[in-house]
């Protein structure tokens, strides 16, 4: 089934603080120097001229909260352009705004319960669960009429994601510096800060505790072992390394 929210704000008529656009604000200002008029120039014909396919296919918008795997202070709002790529896997592009100015994040990768159990048990430890995300109400499809966001959370409930995070711009960083980090979902209450749920919900217009209750009878599945690792003390995080990758571990 292909999502139902595909373009539904253009039909609905629902488009800017609607739908979720330009309400958040990066949390860093890139340096550098203003376009010129030449780079302006370039940068729209090549919006008309070039064909965007993969970009064509993003049609969908989650906004949800991620921590750093081993670091639970450090938390922060992620906005996730997603294109569902077959019943059983989606990719998103992960910004820390909705605006013009947004900072490409990371990536985060979303496959089903089925294919997860597929996984090898070292490689589960990099995944979360969505099983408390969506039924917390914390994730939500911004600018959808509740139904069909509804239906988009029965889907994404039993789902399990991988998270890489490029830009840690929550950090102060106004460059993409350092090691990529991996990244966890929350999964029980009182994890997440509350003024974080507050600020979406404000910019939004929207409520989490509402949306809770709406999502009641979606029932909570189990968790396959394996996922939300951290919980068992199992942490894993990126180092920058000059040693050469094993490939065969990776199974080339």
């Amino acid at each position: 089934m292909k999502i139902i929210v595909l373009n539904i704000c253009l039909l609905t008529g629902l488009m800017s603080t609607g739908c979720g656009g330009e309400n958040t604000s990066s949390n860093e200002q890139a340096p550098g120097t203003e376009k010129t008029g030449k780079s302006k120039v370039l940068e729209a014909g090549a919006d008309l001229l070039q064909d965007k396919t993969p970009l064509k296919k993003i049609d969908m918008y989650l906004d949800g909260f991620h921590f750093y795997n081993g670091h639970m202070e450090g938390q922060m709002e992620a906005h996730h352009y997603v294109t569902q790529l077959n019943e059983d896997m989606h990719q998103a592009v992960i910004f820390d705004g909705n605006g013009e100015n947004a900072k490409l994040m990371g990536v985060e990768y979303i496959i089903s319960e089925r294919l997860f159990k597929q996984l090898p048990e070292e490689e589960k430890k990099l995944w979360h669960s969505h099983h408390h995300e969506v039924k917390s109400g914390t994730l939500i499809a911004p600018g959808i009429p509740d139904v069909a966001e509804h239906e988009l959370m029965e889907k994404l409930v039993s789902t399990y994601g991988k998270t890489i995070h490029t830009w840690n711009t929550d950090q102060g960083l106004e460059l993409p510096m350092g090691a990529p980090m991996l990244m966890m979902g929350f999964t029980k209450d009182g994890q997440l800060k509350p003024e974080l749920v507050a600020e979406r919900d404000k910019n939004f217009d929207v409520s989490t505790a509402e949306k809770r209750k709406q999502r009641e009878d979606i029932p909570m599945p189990q968790v396959v072992p394996g996922a939300n690792a951290w919980e068992k003390g199992e942490i894993r995080q990126f180092q920058i390394t000059n040693k050469e990758p094993d490939m065969k571990s990776m199974g080339h």
